[in-house]
């Protein structure tokens, strides 16, 4: 495990990034950073600021080494680790930004794919921040927050369900999840298209949705959607239909669960809103009953 966490390191600094992005990120490290503490934790601080970045590694102290037996077990030898963290620790600006890696997998390439746009993610959602905390210094001031992480949402012989989310935690505070669904066995990224025999699935989940929308209303008086019908009036607001590469995942029972951001089909009340969808409904659509059964 020390020569993997060495190789993902390595694997990690090697990573493409946007042309420009390696300077915000570096220019933003180089005001905050003063000095270093061996290759343990790394304190950055400068006037009222402290900027940690943390560096993964199992073997740099006998503490990080007994905190990886938590890690998220994927099947028998894969798992999911923090391989590095972002961290922003001032009075009005605050960011934890936690960056995933998935080891041993089974497939060198998927795995690294998967890693290095994981990488590039929290590499840009980190120098955007950086860069919003700048232009707030300079216009005199203001709060700015983020936090970002990953949760294992499908763990099962076959499927693997990664979830990454990014919340605002400023003002009206926003939260977004994207899903990477892989079978582990034929090693293949799902995509919602390639679920389906054709495009009717589009027609067949939404009506679904708008369905169970109401059906939650009339249930929950808490309950809100933004969608036609239950004595609501037509409005652009409306959920219509979901998107051809919808957010979704395959959850541990095999059925397809479609995901929709906080403020995206209901107020921000409602949080991230989830469908599971009945497979029956999707049975003659569907490629196969491999992933959705």
């Amino acid at each position: 495990m020390v020569n993997k966490m060495t190789e993902l390191k390595r694997q990690y600094s090697e990573i493409p990034v946007p042309e420009g992005l390696d300077i915000i990120v570096d220019e933003a490290i180089r005001k905050h950073l003063h000095k270093k503490t061996s290759l343990r934790i790394r304190w950055i601080s400068a006037a009222a600021a402290i900027v940690t970045l943390f560096i993964s590694a199992l073997n740099i102290s006998p503490s990080f080494a007994n905190a990886s037996s938590k890690w998220p077990v994927i099947g028998p030898l894969a798992k999911v680790l923090t391989i590095r963290e972002y961290k922003v620790e001032e009075p009005t600006y605050k960011a934890h930004i936690q960056v995933p890696a998935i080891t041993d997998l089974g497939d060198k390439s998927l795995e690294q794919q998967l890693n290095d746009k994981y990488s590039v993610e929290s590499k840009r959602l980190y120098a955007e921040f950086m860069a919003e905390v700048e232009d707030l210094k300079k216009a005199g001031g203001g709060e700015a927050g983020v936090e970002s992480g990953y949760v294992v949402k499908t763990d099962t012989d076959r499927l693997l369900s990664v979830g990454r989310y990014v919340t605002n935690t400023v003002g009206s505070s926003s939260t977004t999840f994207k899903y990477d669904t892989v079978d582990k066995v034929n090693h293949v990224l799902i995509t919602l298209p390639s679920l389906f025999k054709d495009e009717r699935y589009i027609e067949i989940i939404s009506n679904n949705i708008k369905e169970q929308m109401i059906a939650r209303m009339k249930q929950d008086k808490n309950a809100f959607f933004w969608v036609s019908g239950n004595g609501q009036q037509e409005s652009d607001m409306n959920f219509k239909a979901i998107e051809k590469d919808q957010n979704f995942y395959i959850n541990q029972d095999y059925k397809l669960v479609i995901s929709f951001d906080k403020y995206a089909v209901a107020p921000g009340s409602m949080g991230i809103v989830e469908f599971v969808i009945p497979t029956e409904l999707l049975d003659d659509d569907l490629v196969n009953h491999d992933y959705v059964k």
